[in-house]
């Protein structure tokens, strides 16, 4: 029996002293409320400890110096009609009617409607705009002005034909729930410049949650400090961030500080790296809460610029969405995301598109003006798009359009991308991307390229395989580079 408690005790022993390593190793997040202590003053007994230890959101590196430092993605949920906005198909136009060619619907899978539905031809005219002569819908006047500064494709692809996977697909690489959306892998591979802010942030502003939720921004399997934050627009911006009453400062510097000690004591004895992810996030948490509400106060800004925007102070929506994500990158965060669920358009095309654009078209230009005049486009990507097309086909009597994934739009701007370029060709009929074709991997491999990352090499090692954003596919698409 007494051999048995010996070996016991060599076990229970070597077990603390891996715990312990890996923590000093791989945990490296701050202690105690070591920010407590920096913002309140006074002392904590983590706090000894802070020099070992390293912020795993600090600033880092890529494999390479890339163009890019940020990512603002506008998405717009639902799939926006690449066929009234971006792709111009006079073709579609003279057929409208008529039956589509059977040889193009061969292996076809739609969503809801019969692949043989009649043609429908576009509900919007096309202009040509800036220098470069690129054609966009009359629905979009705000995005023709900046024409000369975005970037096109008009090629893009995808795997999926229905929301949910669609949009966890354009977001995390895969149709399957639990991989790291492009956010987490953007902040996992250069960590944040702000202390007081989270590294991805995370607005709502259409008339519904994504279908894909909190996936989309989510981390998968990557450490919990890499997820977005959701925030509102509008009033405070996260809840429950303000302290109840009867809290000051005093009672809640007590409380977290004895809350992460025993926190601390937990971690050092099973070693679960979300127990260090719940430390940090207390201590971030009270730091936001200093300086979270002084970001989100668009009444510092001047009338001209709340005017670009068409933002309203304390009004939540898109428009005010764009503003804050300007503020929070200025401040430091690595990646803002907007999720604008509004464009599913299987009937009433007409109408929804002319008010979803309405809605986007003013502040989305806005924040490529903005961004342009406050030297930030430079280093800062725009992401502009949704997680599929529409199709040619007609849906609902004749005004609606079915889910579409082989042929599509997306704009970007900054970052290095070449301003002005339209990229890539569909079929004259908006159906089959045919020339330049840009799948989500390749798009995603591009993006990376452009953060500094070999996207074949940021990986991240769970159940016994290495992943990354792009699967085991997707390549650098030159051609959209400046």
């Amino acid at each position: 029996m007494k051999r048995l408690t010996h070996f016991q005790q060599a076990v229970e022993q070597q077990r603390r002293a891996i715990s312990r390593r890996w923590f000093f190793r791989d945990c490296g997040v701050g202690l105690g409320a070591i920010a407590l202590h920096s913002l309140l003053g006074g002392q904590s007994a983590a706090a000894a400890a802070a020099p070992t230890l390293v912020n795993p959101l600090a600033p880092k590196k890529g494999h390479f110096p890339g163009k890019a430092k940020r990512v603002i993605y506008l998405f717009m949920a639902g799939a926006p009609s690449h066929l009234e906005l971006f792709d111009n198909k006079p073709q579609l136009t003279k057929f409208n009617g008529t039956l589509p060619p059977a040889e193009m619907l061969k292996g076809y899978r739609a969503a809801f409607i019969n692949p043989s539905a009649t043609l429908l031809g576009p509900k919007y005219k096309f202009n040509k705009a800036g220098k470069c002569g690129m054609e966009l819908g009359e629905t979009l006047p705000h995005l023709a002005e900046v024409a000369d500064d975005i970037t096109l494709i008009r090629s893009m692809q995808t795997d999926a034909f229905n929301h949910a996977p669609g949009q966890i697909m354009m977001n995390t690489g895969s149709q399957q729930f639990g991989r790291p959306s492009f956010g987490a892998w953007t902040t996992y591979g250069l960590g944040c410049e702000s202390q007081d802010l989270p590294a991805y942030v995370v607005f709502s502003t259409g008339g519904k949650g994504s279908s894909g939720g909190a996936s989309n921004w989510g981390p998968g399997f990557l450490p919990t400090q890499h997820g977005g934050t959701l925030f509102r627009n509008g009033g405070e911006p996260v809840l429950y961030l303000s302290n109840p009453k009867g809290v000051d400062d005093g009672l809640q510097k007590d409380s977290l500080e004895t809350l992460n000690r025993l926190n601390a004591k937990r971690l050092g004895v099973v070693g679960d790296p979300e127990i260090a992810a719940r430390i940090s996030a207390f201590e971030m948490a009270f730091r936001m809460q200093h300086v979270a509400p002084e970001v989100m106060d668009l009444t510092k800004e001047s009338k001209e610029t709340l005017e670009m925007y068409g933002a309203e102070p304390g009004k939540p929506g898109f428009a005010n969405a764009c503003l804050l994500s300007r503020r929070l990158i200025e401040k430091g965060v690595r990646f803002v995301q907007i999720f604008h669920e509004s464009w599913d358009q299987h009937g009433n095309l007409k109408a929804d598109i002319k008010r979803n654009c309405d809605v986007t078209d003013r502040a989305s230009a806005a924040l490529v003006k903005d961004l342009k005049q406050r030297g930030l486009l430079e280093d800062t990507i725009i992401i502009w798009g949704g997680e599929f097309g529409r199709t040619p086909m007609v849906q609902g009597g004749d005004d609606g359009r079915d889910h579409h994934p082989n042929g599509f739009s997306y704009w970007v701007a900054g970052g290095g991308f070449k301003p002005g370029l339209t990229y890539g060709e569909t079929d004259e009929l908006g159906f089959n991307a045919v020339k330049d074709k840009v799948h989500v991997h390749d798009f995603h491999a591009t993006l990376l390229h452009q953060l500094g990352f070999d996207h074949e090499k940021l990986t991240y090692r769970f159940q016994g395989r290495d992943f990354r954003l792009t699967d085991v596919s997707g390549e650098v698409v030159k051609g959209l580079l400046a």
